[in-house]
């Protein structure tokens, strides 16, 4: 097999719902450790090959087959069992609350199995997602369905999503009384908004979205890690190192951008 890793951006028909689309296959079993770092988008997950082990919370335990993953607030690991076959959708922070009324709160810092009731709703997603079909030919098939599913849906535009768009718009740099004066959204609204549609704070929402703009900002084996962290938007390179730690439990001089490992493909594309 010639790439174990695909991505696909979401037409813009759907961006507003889904942010991108992957796939992990290799038929090769040895086992592997990998961490997982926190980019600010929750997933549907579904595997078909051998099953992973997850340690998210200082213990390992086996995952299922249909999984929901949450906003994570720090670094966790996985390990395959075997053969690795696992198609991903990448939802908008906001979608899986308008799509099918999840409380994200509830699921911060959580992988686990997909719900019944959504699961029994996204039936055929599932079906594509674990089918014999290529790559390219699943995201067409399953962007046709929830094309059509979402034009069942009313959506109640809401301040909340657009100062999403902002932190992202803005690699999380936007201030927040910027977004609640220029929306006319009062610091409590946001504050709820953003506990039941993502799971996090709008802070700490901007600092994962900031934190991950330095993988689209390192790119080759050279750079400068001044430059680096001021376009990151960090004043200083303590301040920067220490955001850097916390979110991957590494020093950003010794972090392998260059590896060929889950993080790096999620976060640097």
């Amino acid at each position: 097999m010639d790439k174990i890793y695909s991505h696909k951006a979401a037409s813009s028909t759907l961006s507003a719902i889904i942010k991108s689309f992957w796939l992990i296959e290799d038929e090769i079993s040895t086992k592997k450790i990998e961490k997982i770092i926190p980019d600010g988008y929750p997933e549907l997950i579904f595997h078909y090959g051998d099953l992973y082990k997850i340690d998210i919370n200082g213990f390992w335990k086996l995952q299922g087959r249909n999984l929901i993953a949450g906003q994570i607030k720090n670094h966790f690991f996985l390990e395959n069992t075997g053969k690795r076959k696992v198609f991903g959708i990448k939802f908008q922070p906001w979608a899986l609350t308008n799509l099918f009324d999840l409380n994200m709160g509830y699921l911060t810092d959580k992988v686990v199995a997909v719900p019944d009731e959504v699961l029994k709703s996204i039936k055929p997603i599932k079906e594509l997602s674990v089918s014999q079909l290529s790559f390219q030919e699943k995201v067409e098939k399953i962007e046709d369905w929830l094309a059509a599913f979402i034009a069942q849906q009313r959506f109640t535009n809401h301040s909340g999503q657009k100062a999403i768009e902002m932190i992202i718009d803005s690699q999380g740099k936007v201030n927040l009384k910027t977004i609640h004066n220029e929306l006319g959204i009062s610091e409590r609204t946001l504050e709820r908004y953003f506990k039941k549609h993502v799971g996090l704070s709008p802070k700490y929402f901007s600092r994962i979205i900031r934190f991950s703009n330095i993988f689209k900002i390192v790119q080759g084996d050279v750079w400068d890690w001044a430059d680096i962290f001021f376009k990151a938007g960090f004043y200083d390179q303590s301040h920067f190192i220490k955001n850097f730690k916390e979110f991957t439990g590494e020093d950003p001089s010794k972090y392998g951008f260059s590896e060929e490992n889950l993080a790096n493909f999620f976060l640097k594309k």
